[in-house]
């Protein structure tokens, strides 16, 4: 009589901590997604294959994506901060543009950002980054580390928190094939050295993405932009990495 008292009151006992566990937890809040980057963001298509996957991980009520991508936007677009090397020389007078020029774009995103959330209670918090090509166009590496870490650190203030997964895609190996630039190679080689400089960070390959047939039905071969394929691909490893990363970090 008495063990079955016991085991009642430890079934009991089991269900109180799971029912705080639920609302203290995962369930309780949403987990937030940030896509931002360039082209090669602004053509990824959230919906069809980077949302559901967060959505089975995470369910489809605990999950708030938000995307805002600028093609053909370098870094300074976003980092309200931004210096560019002591001998930078721009090539052409687009290059020459920096916020005071051209407007930051910065405030657009966090605007969107806190529209979407609407005062609702985080989980986690994760930033998809796809971008660097202009970068590496402009050979602009040398200030793109201390660049890429300001726009998470502004990231980190707007919202008010420092526990920020952050996944990046790595640009592709177009720089490297048609253009030897080592200025390409450069970016590569800082956003993976970024992604292993933290627990929460991470990064994609997407070396393999840009062949095939685009959306414009041309077939092409490490293009500067991926293939329609590709884009699928690329959301499904960002959610991958997205996924992975909170897990781990839980």
């Amino acid at each position: 009589m008495q063990s079955n008292i016991m085991n009642k009151n430890m079934w009991f006992l089991g269900l109180m901590l799971l029912h705080a566990a639920v609302v203290n937890g995962a369930e309780t809040g949403k987990h937030l997604f940030i896509l931002s980057g360039q082209s090669n963001m602004a053509a990824l298509n959230p919906d069809e294959s980077f949302t559901p996957a967060v959505e089975n991980a995470f369910g489809k009520d605990h999950v708030i994506v938000v995307k805002k991508a600028w093609s053909g936007c370098p870094i300074r677009i976003w980092c309200k901060d931004w210096k560019p090397a002591p001998d930078w020389k721009p090539a052409n007078a687009d290059e020459a543009k920096i916020p005071g020029d051209k407007q930051c774009y910065w405030p657009q995103l966090v605007q969107a950002v806190k529209e979407a959330v609407n005062g609702v209670e985080l989980t986690t918090v994760t930033f998809v980054w796809m971008q660097g090509e202009s970068d590496g166009l402009q050979r602009l590496d040398e200030v793109y580390e201390e660049s890429l870490r300001k726009v998470i650190q502004q990231l980190e203030t707007d919202l008010g928190r420092k526990d920020i997964q952050v996944v990046i895609g790595r640009i592709s190996d177009f720089g490297i094939v048609h253009l030897k630039s080592p200025s390409w190679q450069a970016i590569r080689d800082i956003q993976v050295k970024m992604a292993q400089s933290n627990p929460r960070y991470g990064y994609i390959n997407t070396d393999d993405l840009n062949d095939g047939v685009n959306a414009s039905g041309v077939t092409v071969k490490d293009d500067l932009h991926y293939s329609v394929e590709g884009y699928r691909i690329l959301g499904e490893r960002f959610a991958g990495k997205a996924i992975e990363l909170i897990r781990k970090n839980e």
